[in-house]
């Protein structure tokens, strides 16, 4: 009598038996998934276990195992193995949070040098703090167990994550002062008021510092279709110097009223309000946004704004809210275009540029928009 074997057939569904095809054929697919795919198509198509374990050069007990698993499972589940629970931790939950409590401490505070946590000082301060704190489990604590232990914390003691934190008690009201002045030009150009009639002009105003003249030893390389795609520039270089541009955005008209100067003192900042005070016409307020410098409010200054009365009204920014002035924005897209690799002979040579750039910008000014927080502004 035949023998007739006592475990159930396998049936397979077309997609089962495609993807089942797919993986037996794969050359990327793991191993073990190739080799139990061929199990189960085979056993599925009528074929003996020992024949089976023949034909793929393996043992019955590792075909029985996986047909089960299929029988039990599925087809595909049977490709993969099962959890298992794994041997109990080494390190419990309290040694680990020791470590974490560790590596929220900066290692100067613990008697190093150091003065950030590297994965191989951490373990070994574990190591050999850890039986006196009662967590002798970390006795052989390695830089991976520390590593995969901060990583499952979400804790990275080796990086710095810098923040600016507040100091001025007066930051939100300066801030709505500022807004305020937004929305006022806002709603001016939403009337399309003329800007040659509203009485007030609204200038934001700051300085950019440190920008460097810096001349090539050798002549730049242009790029040769083919061969260089871009331009060759000797790594040495020459230093003349710096110029600090002062600049003044009419927030109506997008004009720029600039001047080039060697540093930015009382006197310099007098002499651009001398220079904003000829270009606007005599009955208008000059209201200037501006920031904290000491030059802005300095006797020096004080001094001329009285000789001037009602001529100008500041709306300064507060401490370290620089981002709140819109000629920000434009001096990063100057940064972005005239000033990117710039290169000049000369102090001189790059005055004349910036003052160029500043009149090619007239000639189509750009008008630059505030939206951050606009719509809880209102203006009676």
């Amino acid at each position: 009598m035949p023998f007739q074997s006592q475990r159930a057939s396998l049936e397979l569904g077309d997609d089962t038996f495609a993807t089942l095809d797919s993986i037996s054929r794969s050359r990327t697919e793991p191993a073990h998934r190739v080799e139990r795919s061929k199990i189960i198509l085979r056993y599925a198509a009528g074929v003996t276990i020992s024949a089976i374990a023949r034909s793929l050069n393996t043992n019955r007990p590792k075909v029985e195992r996986c047909i089960d698993k299929a029988l039990q499972l599925g087809a595909v589940a049977a490709l993969s193995d099962v959890p298992r629970k794994g041997r109990p931790p080494e390190i419990d939950e309290e040694a680990r949070a020791w470590v974490i409590s560790l590596a929220c401490q900066k290692p100067n505070d613990l008697g190093y040098p150091e003065e950030l946590w590297t994965t191989r000082l951490l373990a070994k301060h574990a190591r050999n703090h850890c039986c006196a704190a009662g967590h002798a489990c970390l006795a052989k604590l390695a830089r991976g167990t520390v590593s995969k232990i901060l990583s499952s914390h979400d804790i990275r003691p080796h990086k710095i994550s810098y923040y600016l934190e507040r100091r001025d008690p007066d930051f939100d009201q300066k801030m709505a002062q500022v807004l305020l002045v937004y929305k006022q030009v806002e709603v001016m150009r939403e009337q399309k008021t003329d800007a040659e009639k509203p009485y007030t002009a609204f200038i934001s105003y700051d300085e950019k510092p440190g920008i460097q003249a810096i001349s090539n030893i050798a002549p730049d390389l242009p790029p040769v279709p083919g061969s260089y795609a871009n331009i060759g520039r000797d790594y040495e270089y020459k230093r003349h110097g710096t110029l600090t541009l002062m600049a003044g955005l009419d927030l109506l008209t997008g004009q720029v009223h600039g001047a080039i100067v060697d540093r930015h003192r009382s006197r310099e900042f007098v002499a651009f309000l001398k220079q904003l005070d000829t270009e606007y016409a005599d009955q208008k307020k000059i209201r200037v946004v501006l920031d904290n410098h000491s030059a802005h409010i300095s006797k020096e200054t004080r001094a001329y704004l009285a000789t001037v009365p009602n001529r100008f009204e500041f709306v300064f920014t507060p401490k370290h809210g620089s981002w709140l002035n819109l000629v920000e924005s434009f001096f990063g897209k100057m940064a972005r275009t005239l000033l990117r690799g710039i290169r000049v002979a000369s102090k001189t040579e790059l005055k004349e540029r910036i003052l160029q750039y500043l009149d090619q910008i007239n000639q189509d000014p750009v008008i630059y928009h505030w939206k951050f927080k606009m719509d809880e502004i209102s203006v009676t």
